[in-house]
């Protein structure tokens, strides 16, 4: 299995004057956006790391994820959410040869925690030996920081002022117990080894 990240979070979508706000940076000044760049750096690893603790993807773009096997003949269940859209199914067999598989024989069952590909019919497409099938997606809450969860957002900048505030130091590795408690109603809970491979 392999998820790709097809289109990277976009700067104008990153809240970088609020980070400022949150950090208490001083404003007015002629240098204003000298930090700019380091700041933007901060709140992308931020957003990766509350991210992967959550499953969640906080600002939409398109994924494209690589299965060999199909844990579920009728529905597979996929690696992050919120999906928006299912935007392409294919199957390519041993040699890349690919098969694109119309629409109309899967949809997208829609669910905060763990969003899955359906067949439409019995079964999804048979993936060949030695192939794999290719699913592409669009996930996440919205295009933009004001479509991000308010206890999520607040998350990415506690955790974003840590790695700021500790830069250079490699003091502050542990996540900040409020990140954690913000983000917690986020995570999803897997028993019996459940998951979304």
């Amino acid at each position: 299995m392999m998820l790709t990240e097809q289109t990277p979070v976009p700067g104008t979508a990153l809240p970088v004057a609020q980070f400022k706000d949150h950090l208490r940076l001083g404003t007015g000044f002629a240098d204003d956006g000298v930090q700019d760049e380091v700041l933007d750096a901060y709140l992308r690893a931020a957003l990766a790391s509350v991210e992967a603790r959550t499953g969640k993807a906080l600002i939409a773009r398109s994924f494209s994820w690589s299965v060999t096997a199909w844990r579920d003949l009728a529905r597979q269940v996929l690696p992050v959410a919120p999906v928006r859209a299912i935007t392409g199914l294919s199957i390519l067999d041993r040699h890349d040869q690919e098969e694109a598989i119309a629409s109309t024989r899967y949809r997208l069952e829609t669910d905060l925690h763990r969003p899955a590909l359906v067949a439409a019919g019995l079964s999804l497409p048979v993936i060949p030996v030695g192939g794999r099938a290719v699913i592409g997606f669009e996930a996440g809450f919205g295009p933009d920081w004001q479509a991000v969860p308010a206890d999520l957002a607040q998350a990415v900048l506690l955790l974003a002022a840590q790695f700021y505030e500790n830069r250079g130091t490699g003091a502050g590795e542990a996540l900040p117990q409020a990140a954690q408690a913000l983000m917690a109603r986020w995570r999803n809970v897997r028993l019996f080894g459940g998951g979304a491979a």
